[in-house]
């Protein structure tokens, strides 16, 4: 052994080689590990082992040690304190020598240095030196799991997997080592956490994996479960020189100088006027929906200039402590970036945490939650504990419901891609407000002028008309006055603001969808997301084993990677085309099914002992069939998601966006389908296609088609959709919340039963998050589906229920909270990941607008009574031709759109079994029915009239008129409105600005302090030579 000191250190940076590096704090000793990187490149079997007891590999060491007071970012020696550093240099196989380098700096504060704490620590050096020799002879030795060094409950750092050279001593804070977010340490933050099975048999697999990631620079500790042996946890950290080199690669951004706000000059009058509005603001209450920013801590990368972090200016940005300059998100996503470029075998695909997660070798992988989200102290009088706390308090609970969500905050803790899913969310709500107050104006408009009438009038009055039988045989005749209610209750959906509501909401889905890029902007470019771009993505391992055998040239990359030839994937097109078909054909089975139940149901109804059902055996039946419909589309959604992830992975996508994208696309498409389809049949074919009495339409020449109720068919398109949207809602927010509750409440049942109450209190908060649920497999899917699902609801039937918003306006109060509360109690803490928009799913808005204006026009021109009216009252009418259309001019619209039947010429099988002698005592001649036919003694019987053709041209009219004229509005809208705020373009063009100028100055700043540094060296140069 030869020893050598120098006198001086520039920098305690290990080398590119490092080794190890032994801080001694008074009676503290810590052991960090880094090793040069290295992907194995020779056989298993001839590789030598990396992780041994004294955690030296076979290359020549050189071990230095150095004593200086010079700063906290070098080894030295602090007021006795003194900081050894083991350096890694190359492997000489031959000589086996192990050199020693001893370098102390002099410190240039105090002249007292204690030596015989240097002494010590060299002896201590020796004891490993000795350790390293005697392990020397074991080179060529076996592999030995690291996880036979494990016992239950007790830390081992996998990065030495020498337990008796990391002792803690009184230096390490208490509060770090109790909490379950750092190291054994307490110094170390863990960034991410693995987790696996000792029982796995993937352990070369994962043991060449974690080589390799201590070969990155990672620093790793194990740990077993205290309630399960057989679970180990693999606690990582990223040191400074990790996260900094990553985080240039990555172009992570970084605050570096304070953002400077320019105002405009204004003319004294305007400020003045300002001045006086805003005297006059601070007598009026504080905004209760503000947050008070008294709670929420200062988000500084918010208030600075950003830039992508480079190590040659590090100068330049703002790091008061390095320890905390990356926060927690940032830090868990660079580990997760190199996680996901470790190899674990030898090949060329062989490579990545989310290969090792899919065969086993790990069961789980996660960033840790920031401790507790509750505390015994109020956070008023004491402040939050961390940031979980406080997005509970301020976020997740139920007693802020009605304030502002945190957004800087759920994106500095969840990442950008959550972030943007709750700030669409709370956009949509918060639009919703306009909608559902005019939805509720209009229902309201209904109620107030539901007296004056005179359809409703003309109904209720009409004792002396007789209706045909709505069913065959068992369907008695029944008086029109009998259906008053439902008339009544009609009106109050189908009046005359029910047009006007109809284009305000396509109007509202394009402003909601136009001011949402406004909005997304803003929110980019305070998330410093404007000008980042996605990396080029890696290629699924499924399209790589695929075709693996089939390469060419990547144009962006330069790279080979495996190629799906043209035909293939046409076919693999076309056969998931034919599935998706094939599934919307079980749908429309579904639904004839809905049909034939309606149909055989009503007869069953009507024949019932009960007078309550009897006499409304149609309301029986289609509330009925849409509770079987509402259980029918459930069961249907969890084969609909089978089938689309067969179809998807048939298609064999390449990365794991296009997978996502066809995914989500089929997805939506099979549950719009199977929850509007019933919805589009009452719609538009319910009472269309039936015939009239004597000449019934049948289905397979047996069941006669069901007819709409006397007062119209909007009423069972209203009973439909409140129905579904209010049990579908309630469904899905019990499942959101209640599947997790009850998973995580078993969990601790068990936990208290075999380990007791106190015992889980301690736990550390590695083995907490372990036992809470693993966000959904397909990420936001689901909770984007069911809003996009609610849009349609809220969209494309609105014309027919006006209240549709105003439940989802109370919905999505509610499923803000029950989200924010799901994600920060009940589901690990998600991976940060970034996103610029809201994806594929703006694409499928867009759609759903689209069809939203033709079929509200559809609804209001086919389904309402809204055209017959109209034609009515300037056609037929008592103001007919004066060019009127008030309620006096509907005056005889009931039996002008009724129809005459001759009894006698009802078919044997329709033929009611009562002759109608209970209302005029003498069996009836006629009855009446919904339609523009002429009578039965005129010289085409039961002919259209010219009124029909007079409505049906007016229809026809309308839709052309109302999509033509709405489509011109939301174009119009759409151009009007820029996707970029004109103050935020001239904010990032002066910031763009400015940011140059920062640059330029503190350059010039580093190269005048260097001129006047060399000029003083000069100077002082000279007084020494005289």
């Amino acid at each position: 052994m030869s020893t050598r000191f120098n006198p001086y250190l520039e920098s305690g940076e290990p080398p590119v080689g490092a080794g190890i590096s032994l801080s001694i704090h008074g009676a503290e000793k810590r052991v960090q590990i880094y090793q040069r990187r290295s992907a194995g490149s020779h056989p298993l079997s001839q590789r030598l082992p990396v992780v041994r007891h004294s955690s030296l590999p076979q290359v020549r060491r050189s071990i230095k040690m150095e004593a200086s007071s010079s700063g906290s970012n070098i080894p030295a020696v602090t007021n006795g304190k003194t900081k050894i550093h083991h350096a890694e240099g190359t492997e000489d196989l031959q000589s086996n020598q192990l050199e020693t380098q001893i370098s102390i700096k002099p410190d240039v504060q105090r002249t007292d240095v204690d030596f015989s704490e240097i002494l010590n620590a060299i002896q201590e050096i020796a004891k490993d030196v000795n350790i390293f020799f005697d392990e020397l002879e074991g080179v060529n030795s076996p592999f030995k799991d690291d996880d036979s060094l494990l016992h239950h409950g007790n830390l081992t750092s996998t990065s030495d997997d020498a337990s008796r050279l990391e002792t803690v001593g009184e230096g390490v804070p208490d509060k770090n080592k109790s909490n379950g977010l750092y190291f054994r340490d307490g110094k170390c933050r863990i960034d991410y956490v693995l987790v696996y099975r000792k029982s796995s048999p993937q352990t070369e697999k994962r043991e060449v994996f974690e080589r390799n990631i201590r070969a990155e620079g990672l620093q790793m500790e194990k740990e077993s479960s205290l309630t399960n042996s057989d679970i180990i946890f693999v606690k990582l950290h990223a040191p400074w020189e990790v996260l900094g080199r990553y985080a240039e690669v990555m172009n992570v951004r970084m605050p570096f100088r304070r953002k400077i706000y320019y105002l405009h000059r204004r003319h004294k009058f305007m400020n003045r006027i300002e001045r006086q509005i805003s005297r006059f603001r601070g007598w009026l209450p504080r905004k209760p929906m503000r947050l008070d920013k008294e709670t929420l801590p200062d988000l500084e990368e918010n208030d600075c200039y950003t830039a992508p972090f480079s190590q040659q200016r590090i100068h330049h940005f703002i790091i008061h402590n390095k320890d905390t300059f990356f926060n927690n998100a940032t830090r868990s996503r660079i580990v997760h970036h190199i996680l996901q470029r470790v190899k674990y075998e030898e090949g060329k695909n062989k490579i990545g945490l989310n290969r090792l997660l899919t065969n086993g070798s790990y069961e789980a992988a996660f960033p840790l939650h920031e401790g507790s989200y509750r505390s015994k102290n109020s956070i008023r009088t004491h402040g939050a504990e961390n940031h979980r706390h406080l997005l509970y308090e301020c976020w997740a609970s139920w007693g802020v419901w009605y304030k502002y969500q945190p957004l800087d905050l759920v994106r500095r803790y969840f990442g950008e891609k959550i972030g943007l899913y709750f700030a669409w969310l709370g956009w949509y709500t918060g639009m919703l407000f306009p909608a559902a107050f005019i939805g509720l104006f209009v229902f309201l408009y209904g109620v107030t002028t539901l007296n004056h009438c005179q359809v409703s009038k003309e109904v209720c009055q009409a004792t002396d008309i007789i209706m045909c039988p709505i069913c065959d045989k068992y369907c008695p005749f029944m008086r029109l006055s009998d259906s008053c209610v439902y008339a009544k209750v009609t009106h109050l959906f189908d009046n005359g603001a029910t047009v006007f509501f109809a284009v305000f909401m396509a109007v509202w889905a394009t402003v909601f969808l136009e001011f949402w890029k406004r909005r997304r902007a803003v929110i980019a470019y305070d998330w410093d997301l404007i000008d980042w771009e996605e990396e080029e993505e890696e290629i699924r391992p499924q399209f790589e084993a695929k075709y693996s055998k089939k390469e060419r040239m990547n144009p962006i990359s330069g790279k080979p990677e495996p190629y799906q030839a043209f035909a293939d994937k046409c076919s693999r097109l076309i056969v998931s085309a034919s599935g998706i078909f094939f599934m919307i054909c079980v749908v429309i089975a579904a639904v004839f099914g809905i049909v034939i139940y309606r149909v055989v149901t009503v007869s069953t109804f009507a024949a019932f002992k009960w007078a309550l059902i009897r006499n409304n055996s149609q309301v029986a039946t289609t509330g009925t069939a849409v509770c079987i419909n509402f259980c029918i589309i459930m069961l249907l959604n969890v084969l609909y998601e089978k089938v689309a992830l067969l179809l998807t992975n048939l298609e064999q996508p390449r990365t794991e966006s296009e997978w996502e994208n066809s995914f989500t696309l089929k997805m939506f498409l099979f549950q719009f389908v199977n929850l509007n389809s019933s919805t589009f049949y009452i719609a538009f074919f319910l009472g269309r296609f039936t015939g009239h009495p004597g000449a019934y339409l049948r289905l397979i020449n047996r069941w006669r088609l069901e007819e709409c109720h006397p007062s119209g068919c909007l009423i069972d398109l209203c009973m439909q959709m409140g129905i579904i949207m209010v049990l579908k809602q309630t469904w899905n927010n019990f499942m959101e919340l209640g599947y997790p509750l009850i998973q995580n409440w078993w969990t601790r049942r068990k936990l208290r039963q075999e380990h007791g109450s106190q015992r889980k209190a301690s736990f550390p908060q590695w083995e907490k998050d372990y036992n809470l649920q693993p966000m959904n497999a397909y990420g936001l899917f689901d909770e984007y589906l069911e809003m996009i699902l609610q849009f349609g609801f809220t969209t494309i039937f609105v014309a027919a229920f006006p209240l549709a918003p105003l439940l989802a306006l109370l919905n999505n109060i509610i499923e803000i909270r029950l989200d924010a509360y799901k994600f920060v109690t009940q589901w690990r803490r998600p991976l940060a990941s970034r996103a610029k928009d809201i994806g594929i799913w703006y694409g499928i808005l867009e759609g759903i607008g689209i069809l939203s204006v033709i079929t509200n026009a559809f609804v209001v021109a086919v389904t309402s009574d809204f055209i017959p009216r109209l034609v009515y009252a300037y056609k037929y009418g008592p103001c007919a031709g004066q060019g009127e259309a008030g309620q006096k001019c509907m005056v005889g619209y009931v039996n002008a759109s009724l129809s005459v039947f001759l009894v006698s010429d009802f078919e044997n099988r329709s033929e009611p079994t009562s002759n109608g002698s209970e209302f005029s005592g003498s069996p009836l001649k006629y009855c009446r029915y919904r339609d523009y036919r002429d009578p039965p003694h005129s010289p085409v019987p039961y002919g259209y009239t010219l009124q029909f053709w007079h409505v049906l041209a007016a229809r026809l009219a309308f839709i052309i008129v109302f999509e033509h004229l709405v489509f011109c509005i939301k174009h119009l809208i759409s151009y009007l409105i820029p996707d970029l705020p004109k103050d935020l373009r001239d904010r990032m063009r002066r910031e763009k600005y400015l940011i140059q100028e920062m640059m330029y100055e503190a350059e010039l700043e580093r190269l005048q302090k260097e001129r006047k540094e060399r000029k003083k060296n000069g100077k002082s140069h000279n007084n020494e030579w005289p």
